[in-house]
C-alpha cells in the first residue's frame, strides 16, 4: 500500500431512544452530521444500537423476559430496509464511514434475530453485514448467532476495515481473522454493562481488549460502547430500586480509540454521552510490525493453520432452483364423470 491515510475517527458513546428504532436512527443520524462537522471521516456506533440492547435477559426469568423480545422484534430492523437507508443517507451525505451496530429481523423466521453490524461506505453503500458470531451468555435467550461470511475486512477510504461486537474482541481466532486479511482499522461496538457480576469492571475490560487486539495486531482499534439513560432506567427497572441502583452503576461503559501500541491516543470517555475524537496515521503500523507481525513474519504458518468456514448458511438448501409461476403444471378442470 503506497499510501496510508491519516483521517480523523470519531467513537460515539451514546443511548438510543430505547426500542424506538425511528426515533434511534434519527439520533444516529444528528451525531453523524455533529462528527462529520469536527472533521470526522470515519464514525463507529455501540453494538446493538437500533433500538437498544436485550438487558431484561440479565434481570429477568425466561417467561417474564419473553415479551420484550416480542417487542424487541417488533422494532428491529430490516436489511434491506427504511431504517438502514436513513444510516446509509446519512453516510453520503456527509461522506463519512460508518460502522453501527443494529437489531437486525430475519426474513425468514419470527424467532430469528440477530446483533449486527452495519458497515456503510462514503458512497452510501452498504459494504458489510456482520452477524455477531456467538451471543454472550444470557443473550443467547434473544440473538441467534452468524456465520463466518461476514468476518471480512473492507477496502474503504480510511483504510482497511473489520469489525467485532463485543465478546467477540474476546475469540483469539476471530481477531486474527481479520488481520489476516490485512486489517488496519478496527472497530470494537460495545454495549454498557451494569448488570454484570459485582467483580466485573466493564470499562477496563473493554479497555484491556481493546488494548490487546492494537497491540498484537499492531492495528489502530474505535471502541464504541452504549450509555445507560434514565429513560431506560425508568423502563426496565421502574419502581424496583434495586435493579435502578444496578443500572445506575458506574464504569459500565468505555469509548476511545486506541492505538498499535495497545495506548489509547486520547483519553477515553468512561460512563458519560458524547464523542471521543482522536488523529489517526496508519503510517504507525509500519514500524511496529517490524518487531512483531503474527499475520507474517512472526508466526510459523508450517506449524499453526487456521481454516475459516465463510459459506453463508441457511436454513434449506434447494438441490434445483424452485418452479417459478410460469413453470407450474395448470390444474386440469374435472370432468362432469369426475364430480
Amino acid at each position: 500500500m503506497d499510501h496510508l491515510p491519516r483521517f480523523t475517527a470519531a467513537a460515539v458513546q451514546a443511548a438510543p431512544v430505547y426500542l424506538d428504532p425511528a426515533a434511534t436512527v434519527d439520533k444516529a443520524v444528528a451525531l453523524i452530521a455533529e462528527a462529520a462537522s469536527h472533521g470526522a471521516g470515519l464514525v463507529v456506533f455501540p453494538e446493538a444500537f437500533v433500538p437498544g440492547y436485550p438487558y431484561w435477559n440479565w434481570t429477568m426469568n425466561p417467561v417474564q423476559g419473553s415479551p420484550w423480545f416480542e417487542r424487541l422484534q417488533r422494532s428491529s430492523v430490516d436489511i434491506p430496509g427504511p431504517h438502514v437507508d436513513a444510516l446509509r443517507e446519512a453516510a453520503r451525505r456527509h461522506g463519512i464511514v460508518l460502522v453501527i451496530g443494529v437489531n437486525e429481523r430475519a426474513p425468514h423466521s419470527l424467532g430469528v434475530l440477530y446483533n449486527t453490524l452495519l458497515t456503510i461506505g462514503p458512497d452510501g453503500a452498504l459494504l458489510g453485514v456482520h452477524r455477531k458470531l456467538v451471543p454472550t451468555w444470557a443473550e443467547k435467550l434473544t440473538w441467534t448467532g452468524g456465520d463466518g461470511s461476514s468476518l471480512v475486512v473492507h477496502p474503504t477510504p480510511v483504510g482497511p476495515l473489520g469489525a467485532l461486537a463485543c465478546g467477540e474482541n474476546t475469540n483469539t481466532l476471530a481477531r486474527f481473522t481479520l488481520l489476516a486479511q490485512g486489517e488496519l482499522v478496527h472497530a470494537s461496538c460495545y454495549i454498557a454493562l451494569p448488570v454484570a457480576p459485582a467483580d466485573y469492571d466493564m470499562a477496563d475490560a473493554i479497555a484491556v481488549r481493546t488494548a490487546a487486539h492494537s497491540f498484537e495486531g499492531k492495528v489502530f482499534s474505535v471502541v464504541a460502547c452504549s450509555t445507560i439513560s434514565p429513560e431506560i432506567v425508568d423502563t426496565l427497572a421502574g419502581d424496583d430500586e434495586e435493579l435502578r441502583e444496578a443500572f445506575t452503576r458506574p464504569r459500565s461503559a468505555l469509548s476511545g480509540v486506541f492505538g498499535p501500541d495497545g495506548r489509547p491516543v486520547t483519553e477515553p470517555l468512561v460512563d458519560d454521552e458524547g464523542i471521543v475524537y482522536a488523529e489517526i496515521d496508519l503510517a504507525r503500523c509500519v514500524r511496529p510490525r517490524q518487531m512483531h507481525d503474527i499475520t507474517g513474519h512472526y508466526n510459523r504458518f508450517d506449524v499453526f493453520r487456521l481454516e475459516v468456514d465463510n459459506r453463508p448458511r441457511t436454513p434449506v438448501t434447494f438441490t434445483a432452483p424452485p418452479p417459478t409461476a410460469s413453470a407450474t403444471p395448470t390444474p386440469t378442470p374435472a370432468s362432469e364423470e369426475d364430480v
